[in-house]
Formats: structure tokens, sequence, C-alpha cells
């Protein structure tokens, strides 16, 4: 349950909740495609596991009516030995809304639907919101279908801890014990960072900005809800009278050189930590009384990657109540700005992003700057603010720093550019005095992102762009949806929308497995997500109550399953082991409590997800 997910370049490369299948074999058939459906006009791709180039396909209506036939195309290339080809079926011809199967021989699809992108994906963008809503910690809890209860109250008096030092190969191993500093702070609230408790400012900042920016396209009130619940939190970490910006809550990692577990040695539910009768020195003091990291000192500059992120999270919500409520507007841009002001852009050194560095493992912080400092520009622009042209100017400048690097990463949460372009893009169109890029670059880059994964997806079976053999495929895929959605409604061109919609059909099917990566959603969707609230609630084995919304990473590198162990003491064991029959030799999907590299759910995956999908069901 260790999050630690290596920041890799991919490319070097209606959503209705269905009870899980209760079949452990492999399901019949192969036919893979998006579970969800398609929009009426868009193109519509599907693929046979081990099928053969020539052959007949055939889609019936949901009265087993015949309105379409057609011959599959020639292999896409070679998933397994067991399955030596793909065979694509192109089926855009269908346009006509309705819910479908496609039959080849003696296979048959789940079925899906055709119908308005609002109508298809909107239930499937407020799937995601309702696992932030599970992720939910301290008294504001939703208690929603795992029951959850308040938890971690004591992190409203918590110790702040000097920066934890860590040795190993890993760069993950306690080298001394922790040191309190004295002080105590406030940070109640928030959400979980994953299946475990641990709360992350790198990764919330981010979340919360993906759903301002959700919201500012489409207003949701639920959506409201969940991003002014993540504001709360990221306001109490950003301490404006001391210039602090606290980063973490908790610590992943124990040590038993020093005599205490981590949150990741204990499974239990957050709120057995609150009644933990405990005092300094027992082994389980940090799981109830959290240590809380900061990212810096009084007096010093904060590291550049948090301060775009959480600066661009304020000033997006200055953005949203500009209008609603001007007062609040301004005191969100201003304490934005403050915080901008904050970042340490000379040699920043090692970016902070966790408590061990190992765990979000950030080296891009120009990108953040640029997304900051953009938001910032709208805010003001929203307000009528004097310093518009001063935030508008230091966006294209960080925007130019950002180019200048070359990174070939692509949306994800180790690097935001595409989030930053596609809002700067549109003030360099009007005209920015000073202004040290021009609209074509950022339009460009966005482009270059989305043609590197374009590229990296014509060697794939599925037409997958993130890499199936590594790390965060998951993360990217839902990057690419996103970046493909923002690209077409700031240009208006459908050069990638195919591109998009493919990626979209890899999230939810179309994939050797046949199963979506989110769960909840699809006729097939990952039963034993490694999350200890779910698991302990309830909500695996067939129950009644699954972990809606959750996004799973997904495949993974085969080398990392060849010994999951044990369940997790004190779990409620958890496995579907039809997945097997779909691995190949170097790409491996384990639907599996224990394999964390695969099955466990994150706020910055499924933050993605919220957005991409809300512009996909919003325009």
């Amino acid at each position: 349950m260790r999050i630690r997910r290596a920041a890799l370049v991919a490319a070097v490369l209606s959503g209705v909740v269905v009870a899980p299948a209760q079949a452990q074999a492999a399901p019949t058939g192969q036919i893979r495609l998006d579970q969800i459906g398609f929009g009426t006009a868009e193109a519509k791709h599907a693929y046979v596991l081990g099928g053969a180039a020539n052959t007949k396909f055939t889609v019936v209506d949901s009265r087993g009516r015949t309105v379409l036939t057609g011959k599959t195309g020639a292999s896409t290339g070679s998933w397994s030995d067991k399955f030596p080809s793909v065979a694509p079926i192109d089926f855009s011809a269908l346009k006509t809304a309705g819910t479908y199967r496609i039959k080849v021989g003696s296979a048959t699809s789940t079925a899906f639907k055709v119908d308005s992108l609002n109508k298809l994906f909107q239930p499937v963008a407020n799937s995601t919101v309702e696992f932030f809503q599970a992720q939910r910690d301290g008294a504001s809890v939703i208690p929603g279908r795992l029951d959850r209860k308040p938890a971690h109250l004591t992190d409203r008096n918590a110790m702040v801890y000097e920066e934890p030092v860590f040795k190993g190969e890993g760069g993950d191993e306690i080298a001394a014990p922790l040191k309190p500093t004295g002080k105590k702070v406030d940070l109640e609230g928030g959400w979980f960072d994953a299946g475990d408790f641990v709360k992350f400012t790198h990764a919330s900042s981010y979340s919360t900005a993906s759903m301002l920016l959700a919201l500012r396209n489409k207003h949701n009130e639920a959506l409201y809800q969940e991003a002014k619940f993540g504001l709360k939190w990221l306001d109490k970490a950003y301490d404006e009278k001391t210039g602090v910006l606290y980063a973490q809550v908790g610590i992943g990692t124990g040590s038993e050189e020093f005599g205490f577990v981590g949150d990741h040695d204990v499974w239990r539910l957050p709120e057995a930590d609150d009644k933990l009768d405990v005092k300094q020195g027992d082994s389980q003091y940090y799981i109830k009384y959290r240590p809380v990291f900061a990212a810096n000192k009084a007096g010093e500059k904060i590291s550049p990657n948090l301060v775009g992120r959480v600066a661009g999270s304020f000033a997006l919500a200055a953005q949203i109540e500009a209008s609603r409520n001007p007062r609040l507007a301004c005191e969100y841009l201003n304490k934005a700005a403050k915080l901008f002001a904050l970042a340490k852009t000379e040699n920043p050194g090692e970016l902070v992003t966790a408590f061990p560095h190992a765990y979000y493992p950030e080296g891009s912080w120009t990108d953040d700057m640029e997304f900051g400092a953009t938001q910032l520009a709208l805010a003001a622009k929203a307000l009528n603010d004097k310093r518009y042209n001063q935030f508008a100017k230091a966006a294209a400048h960080w925007a130019k720093e950002f180019l200048a690097t070359a990174d070939p990463d692509t949306l994800n949460v180790y690097n935001i550019s595409a989030l930053g372009h596609a809002d700067l893009a549109p003030l360099l169109k009007k005209g920015v005095s000073g202004a040290e890029v021009t609209e074509a670059q950022v339009v460009g880059d966005i482009k270059r992102q989305l043609q590197q994964g374009a590229t990296a997806a014509q060697s794939s079976p599925f037409r997958t762009a993130a890499n199936v053999e590594t790390w965060d495929v998951g993360s990217r895929t839902f990057g690419f949806i996103t970046t493909a959605a923002l690209y077409q409604k700031l240009t208006g061109s459908k050069e990638y929308q195919t591109f998009g919609t493919q990626q979209r059909g890899f999230a939810l099917g179309t994939n050797a497995w046949g199963t979506s990566l989110i769960v909840g959603v699809g006729a097939k969707f990952p039963e034993c997500p490694h999350h200890q609230a779910a698991n302990l609630s309830g909500s695996i084995n067939g129950g009644a109550k699954v972990l809606v919304g959750a996004v799973i990473n997904g495949p993974n590198d085969a080398t990392l399953f060849e010994d999951l162990g044990e369940m997790p003491e004190g779990s409620v064991a958890c496995t579907k082991p039809y997945t097997k029959e779909f691995d190949s030799a170097k790409s491996v999907f384990a639907d599996d409590l224990r394999s964390w590299p695969s099955s466990e759910p994150a706020i910055d995956f499924t933050a993605t997800g919220v957005l991409g999908f809300s512009l996909i069901a919003n325009g």
C-alpha cells in the first residue's frame, strides 16, 4: 500500500453502477470496447482479442435486431502468446441512439450505448466526485456507501515535526527519530491520498485545482461542495501569517529501529485511530497523533511546484466566486498572490512533494508556476484587478521557462503544463504586454503532447498511448483523455478527437482484461481495490457497497506481481483471478487487494477523471 509512483513518461512511451460480476472464470468472448458507450457522431472502435482479420461482425440492438454488419480489420498487433493477434472493429457508421452489442462468431460484447456525450458521461463524472466524498477525513465526512465515520479529529491539534531524515536504496528508510518543533496546527479535514490515510498538499492541490477547472466549465452542486472542502483544507495548510505551507499529515514509513509504525503498516478503518490509547514512545503513537511536516520554515521561500498549484487553486476559487461573492473572491485572489510571491525559483533544489520524496518523485516546477500565474491573471481579470497584466506577463515568462526545459512528459500529477497552456493561450491571443511566448507556442506544446501519445498508440494493439508495461498507466491515460478534450475546446479542431476516444475506451474496458479502470463504472470493474476503508466496510466480494468512482492505476510491469505475499493483516481477503488469462509476459493487471501497484486508487488519478469526463460531458 505504499504509494511510490515513478515519474516516467508513458509514451517512451449512462455510466451506471452495477453489481460486481459473480463468476470467477474469464469473461465469455474477448470483444473489448468502451462499456459506457459512444457519442452519436464519434468514431467507434472495438477489438477482438485473439481475433482474425476479415471476419464478419454484427451489431445488434436491444431487441436482437441486426443494425450493422462489417468485417474486422487487419491485426493491430500481438498481445500475448495466447492472443497473438488483435482484430479491430470500426463501427463508426452506427449513429442512432440506443443500446447495442457486437457479435463476432460465438463471442458477444457487453452492452453499450450510443447517445449524447452528456447523457453518457455526466454520470461517470458524478461517480468520480463520489470517490472524493468517500476520501474525506476529519469531522465533515459523508457516510455514503462505505458508512464513513468522523476520523482523525486529533489533527485539529497536530504537532509539527522537523523534516524527517531518510536513507536506503529507495530513499524511503527512516534514518533518525522524528523531532517535534513544539508548534501545533489544525489540519483536520482534507482527503486521504489513496488507499491509506496520509494527506499530502501536493496531490490535494492538484485535485482541488482539477475540480475547480471542471466546476468553472459547468456548475455542479456536488462538485462545488467537494471543491470547497478541498479549499478549506488548503487554507489550513497555508499559514498566511507566518508564510509557512504545510505539506503532509501522517507518515507512511515506520521504523523498527526507532520503535514506531507508519500509516502503511497498519490495516484498519480510519476512525479506529482516534480510539487508540497510546502515549509518546508507543509504537502506534504516530497513528493516532499524526505528525505534520512543513514545506518551509517561517521566513523561507517555498518549493515552487507546491506554490504554483496551491496558489492556482486559490485563484481558481476567486474566479468562480467573482460573481457570486466578490468579497470572498478578493480574499482568495490576495491569498493566492501572497503565496505566489513566496516561490523559491532560484536554485529550488529537490522539490517538496511528500516525505519521503520517493513517494512522489516530481522534478518539474516551471509548469506549476505557469499554471499559478495564469489563474492569478484570470482571477484579476474577473475582479477588474489592476495586477492583471503583471500576472499574465509572469504566466508567459514561466511558460517560456517550461518550454525551454523540453520536458517530454504529459498531463499527470507531476506535470500540469497542459492545464496552464490551455488557459494561457486565450490571454495571449488577446495580447499580453511584454509576453515572452506566443499563443502558437503554447498551443503547439499541447499538440506536441497529444501527438506524442498518438504516435505511441500506433504500436499498441488497443491503440493505448500510455505504456502498459510500466507505471502510471491509468494516470497518464486519463491525462491524455483530458488533454484531448482541452485541445478540442481550445482550438475547435477535431484532429485528436478519435485519439481521445480511444484512450477513453482503454480506461472503460478496451483493454486485454475487459475491465473499466473506474470502480463501479461499466459492466466489469475492479472488485478488490487496495483501499482499507472500502475493504473493511463490507464493500468487497460481491457486497452491495463499492468504492464508486475510484480510479485505479491498472496494468503494470509484470515483475511487480511475481510475489504478492500475504493479504494485509486485519484485512478481508479479496482476489479475482480471472485477470491471469489476459496478462502478457510484460504487463499484468491484478484485481487483488495485495496488488497496490495495480489496484490502489488515488485522488490525483481520479481528479484527472473528474476534469476529463466533465469536459467530455459538457463540451
